[in-house]
Formats: structure tokens, sequence, C-alpha cells
């Protein structure tokens, strides 16, 4: 048996072997056209994603059936102020779950799941989220990044066979990778694997594992040591839960989401066959990160539904709720709001189900456009939750038990919003979104000129780049002087009679793509190896980018609902107005590329870290316990009762 590390180890790593960890688990190519990567490089190419894609009419017609089903289980059976009330999902709604064949709607139907698309399974997500978020994240973390899609992608027959089958009905998946000192920087990741014979033997504690108070089957990332035979890195493995040394120490309590199952996990000596290892040693974060790619998009598809729940709340109340004569809705300063809500939830529909759809059909890399779904969808949740317990005033404040015991309609605006905030953190916080995405966004300029800025590459290498930077340079940049959006017949397609003109903002679109490529390039050659720690700037280049895909999907939808007859002309005014709220935060965004506070900010946080403002801190009390910031995770037997949940 090889020896095991220090249990006190933890892989200590400098910023730049951070970088490659993260690097090196990218996906490096690009093997099929991008809208998202096409748009940040001032390409507006409408051709990828218009006319909008649909779904066989199979798939719409089983997973429309579904749908129905599903809907009469969540109005039948799912009481969310009980999972509020007692921070748990009953038992019987899990059972009635696997029955319904909830675990496996993503899984195919050979081995018994519904084979649903993926339009419609966040479809379905959306909808069992309104009823409940804690159950909408019980069944994403099964299946949008738990054992079932890991191994659709990157599983053996014999995986597939064993394991499929038993999430698709009966057994709960859970996904491990964070741990207490380890976020989103996985190359400090301290759990280990060490190969022993046939089999390899974890120890390590992970946090925050979602489902993994009743999980079955675990997806865990572990660090292989690298030994003779053993290429060794990050790699991932599916783990019986109910293995001998699994032990789940704790369940976490959240401000929100109270019913979900997350807990902290001890692994001790813990034997797991060779064969349950997913990919090769070393292929865990890639993993990780593939299976996100289309995984992220389960959040903003109960986004989605938040917003549809928060656009109804937000009618039927301002409607019967009359202040100074009139209901409040008509008063400009709440109809903004609600007007706000509308226009987004639009939008947001349009974004996931047209990623949805180019994921179903694979035509497309969609890696950046469920990035930019998850980053937006997100955001734009938690502000339409906020907005709704503006609008609803001091009842948007109190809890929907209070209200009902008073004798009113028990409206939970408080707990969506409690609920949607985690969602800013989830599966990649909004500042890490914005450097994955501006990674990838800024990828086409690495490929030609990354050498140049790269301090450790040679003199010669340096002169190879800038010679493929100036070929690449000299094509691509007089291409964003001009282009469709300055011709006032563009996109005419979208300007029918009697619907109102949408060209006009695809015309936006297109100009504005162009200014975006150009702003990022003139940053990188501003500040060329310092461009990395420019992070505000980055995110405002990424947030110009969801905002511009989020208009090109609101139109496309508009005028896919037009010619198809459903709403056409109520569509085209939700975009339009979407679009033009989207511009007002566009031209801000693209102001302070240029007019910020980045340096002055930095001056400051070194200020309050070094204690420069301590005096500014007086005058309070900290109620905050005692203890460490980072709780002990030193590998070792487990001190604490086991509080696994199983489900049986």
């Amino acid at each position: 048996m090889s020896a095991a590390p220090t249990p006190s180890s933890r892989p200590a790593v400098t910023e730049r072997e951070a970088r490659q960890v993260a690097e090196a688990a990218r996906e490096q190519d690009w093997r099929k056209p991008s809208f998202a990567k096409e748009l940040f490089l001032g390409r507006f190419r409408l051709d990828l994603i218009h006319p909008h894609p649909m779904p066989p009419d199979e798939d719409a017609q089983r997973g429309e059936e579904f749908l129905a089903k599903l809907r009469d289980f969540c109005e039948t059976k799912i009481d969310s102020s009980v999972i509020e009330r007692d921070a748990q999902i009953p038992d019987a709604v899990i059972d009635g779950l696997k029955e319904l064949g909830a675990l496996g709607m993503k899984i195919d139907t050979k081995y018994g799941g519904l084979g649903l698309t993926q339009v419609y399974y966040n479809k379905a997500l959306a909808l069992v989220g309104s009823a409940s978020p804690a159950v909408g994240a019980l069944l994403s973390a099964h299946q949008s990044i738990g054992v079932p899609q890991p191994l659709k992608i990157f599983g053996t027959q014999e995986q597939k066979d064993t394991f499929l089958p038993r999430c698709a009905r009966t057994d709960i998946s859970a996904f491990l990778l964070t741990e207490p000192d380890v976020g989103s920087d996985p190359a400090r990741l301290a759990t280990t694997a060490v190969p022993d014979g046939d089999d390899y033997v974890l120890d390590g504690v992970k946090l925050w594992t979602t489902n993994g108070v009743v999980a079955d089957l675990l997806v865990v990332m572990a660090r292989v040591p690298k030994s003779d035979g053993h290429k060794g890195g990050i790699t991932a493995f599916v783990v019986e839960a109910a293995s001998e040394g699994v032990t789940v120490e704790n369940r976490n309590a959240f401000m929100g989401l109270r019913g979900l199952e997350n807990g902290v996990t001890r692994f001790h000596q813990v034997r797991v066959p060779a064969a349950n290892r997913i990919g090769p040693e070393g292929a865990g974060l890639k993993i990780a990160l593939t299976t996100l790619n289309t995984g992220r998009l389960s959040l903003p598809a109960m986004c989605v539904g938040a917003g549809k729940w928060c656009l109804k709340i937000a009618r039927e109340w301002s409607s019967v709720r009359e202040q100074w004569g009139k209901p409040v809705a008509l008063h400009e300063a709440v109809g903004s709001k609600i007007s706000f809500i509308a226009a987004t939830t639009f939008a947001l529909e349009a974004m996931v189900d047209l990623s949805s759809q180019m994921a179903d059909e694979d035509r497309n890399d969609i890696r950046i456009e469920a990035a930019l779904a998850k980053l937006y969808g997100s955001e734009m949740g938690c502000l339409m939750a906020d907005e709704l317990v503006q609008i609803r005033g001091g009842r948007g404040f109190e809890t929907a038990e209070s209200l009902m015991a008073r004798g009113e309609r028990g409206v939970p605006a408080e707990q969506i919003l409690r609920d949607l905030r985690i969602n800013r953190i989830f599966e990649g916080s909004t500042e890490i979104m914005h450097l994955l995405i501006a990674r990838e966004a800024v990828d086409a300029h690495l490929s030609v000129a990354g050498d140049l800025i790269d301090p450790e590459k040679s003199l010669s290498d340096k002169a190879r780049a800038g010679a493929n930077a100036g070929v690449f340079y000299a094509k691509w940049l007089p291409k964003l002087v001009a282009g469709a959006g300055q011709l006032p017949g563009s996109y005419g397609d979208f300007n029918p009679a009697g619907h109102g003109d949408l060209s006009g903002h695809l015309r936006y679109v297109e100009r504005s793509a162009r200014k975006l490529a150009r702003s990022t390039f003139y940053a990188m050659s501003r500040w060329q190896g310092r461009m990395e720690t420019k992070q505000g700037f980055l995110g405002r280049i990424v947030d110009i980018g969801a905002e511009l895909f989020a208009m090109s999907a609101a139109c496309v939808r508009a005028e896919h609902l037009r010619t198809t007859g459903d709403h056409g002309r109520e569509a085209y005014q939700l975009a339009d107005a979407f679009c033009r709220q989207a511009r007002i935060r566009v031209e801000e965004l693209f102001t302070r590329l240029w007019t910020n506070t980045d340096d002055l900010d930095r001056k400051v946080v070194k200020g309050v870290l070094s204690g420069t403002y301590e005096w500014l801190e007086q005058g309070v009390i900290d109620p905050s316990g005692e203890g460490p910031w980072i709780a002990e995770a030193t590998p070792g037997p487990s001190r604490r009762e086991n509080v696994r949940r199983p489900i049986r």
C-alpha cells in the first residue's frame, strides 16, 4: 500500500500554480460554433440562434405529459409551508418523486429514466422549484451535478449499467468538491485517494454537500498522489454513501432553502473500488467543469419559475391594493417595478429555453451561453424577488405564517428572496462566473497572443506569438469598424406590420458587440499581463455580453411566438420593454469600463486589511460566537454522530 500523506498536510500552491490547475481543467478546443463566443469577438451571428430551434414533436409530447403529472403532484403533495416550518423535505414527498420518476428525468429510458430533453427538464425544475425551492434544489443537485450527468458523459458502460438505474428510481446522489478551506480554488484540494491494490482509500472532509444528508451515491473529488503506475491528480469517484468510514457530521442550516439536505461529510479510510473511478486519474476537474456546462442551466431555470411567480403575485396584489384613489400598480413608482419583473422574466425564459434547445440539438457549443444564463438568472432572480418584497411593502417583509395568523393570504415573498439569494453563490459565485466567462471570452486573443504576455516564455516564443498576432489582428480589427448594425434596414424580419419593431434592438446588439470587442482589445493592449488582475473591468465586459445575449434571445423568442401565433403581439411588447431597459444598463456598463473607482477601491481595501480604518469599527458590539473562521478539517476518524438520513 502506498504511503498516505501526512494527515495535517494541505497542498501549498502559488497563485500561478492555482491558475495552471484551473486552466488545465478547461475545455481547450472549440469544435462547434458558439453564439456567445462570437458575440464577445464582435461578431453578431444571429444565424446561430434564429429561427428559434424547436424540439421534435415526440420529445415535446413526452415532456408535456410528464409536466402535467408533476404539476398535479406539486399541487397536491408538496406543502412549501411545511418544508419551511420543519426545515426538512418530508420522506413522503421524496418517495412520491421517486414513484413519479422525477429522479430520472434526464436519464435515458434504457436505464429506467424518463429521457426528457434539457428543455423539459428545465421546465420541470421551474415548476417544482416554484412549489418548493428546496425540492427543486434536491432534484437539480441529484441530476445536474450528481452521479447521473458525469456518468452520462464520462462513465463506462459498466458504470452506467450499475448506477444509472438506481439513480433513475431509488437512489439520491450528491456532488462533493468543496472543502472547509477550499472553494473555487481546487488546486488546494486536500481530500486524498491513495491507491491500494484494486481499491483507492479516501480520507478527507467535504463541506456543503447538497443532498449529502440523504444521498445514497456520491460523486467525490479527491487528489490521487503521483506514484509508479499512477498519474495522480484530482480524480472523480462514485462512492456508496453507506460505506464504512463515511460520516455525515452535520446538517447545515441556511438563511434560505431551509429544507436543503446539505451537510459536512467525512471520509476516513473509505475503500472505493477502482472500477468506481470516473475517467482517468487527474481528470476530475475537467469532468466537473464539463458536467456544469449544461448543469448550470438548472439554476436559471428555477429563477425563471421564481420570476413567473413574482409576476403573478405582483399582478394580483397591486391590482387590489389601492392608495390615493387607484390601484398601486397604476402609480408609476410601482408600475416600473412590475414592468421590470415582467420583461426580465420573459427575457430570462428566452435565454434558458434557447440555450437548452441548443444543448439538446448539440449543434452549438453552449458553455458560455449556459454560464451567462446562470450568471444573469441568479442576479436578476434576486432583483425580481427584492422588487416583489418592495411592492408588497410591510407584507413583503412579513412571513407567510404571520400573514395567515392574522387572516390574510400567506404569500411567502420574504422566503423567495431568502431562497433565491444562494443562487448567486451556488455552482460558481457571480465573481467566479465573471472570471470564468471572461477567460472564455478572451480565449481567441490568448490563443494567438498569449505567449506575448507570459513572463515564462522565451524570446523566440514571443516572436512567433507576435507574428501570429499580427496576422490575426490584421484580419480581425478592420471588421470591428462597420457592420449591419449601421444599416437602417438590417434585420427586417423583426419589424412585422402591426406588431412593433425589434430590428432596432438587434442593430444595437450588433453595434455593441463590435464596441465590446474593441474595448476588450484596447484593454489587453493597455494592461497586457496585468489584464487578469483587472477583475472589475472583466466583470463589466461579461455583464455587457450577458445583456446583449439576453436581448438577442428575447427578440428571437418574440419573433418565434409571433410566427407560431402564440401571443406574438404581447411577446413583442415584452421584448421591446426588456431591450429598452437593457440598453440603459449596457450604456452604463460601457461608461464604467473606463470611468470607475477600481484603483481607489484597491487602495481602500489595502487600508482596511492593514488596520488603517479600524477606528471606523468602534462603537458597535459583535454578536458573533467564538471559534475559528475556518473549521479544522484534518483527516481522521469521525468523533461525531452520523446524521445521515437515507430515504427508504
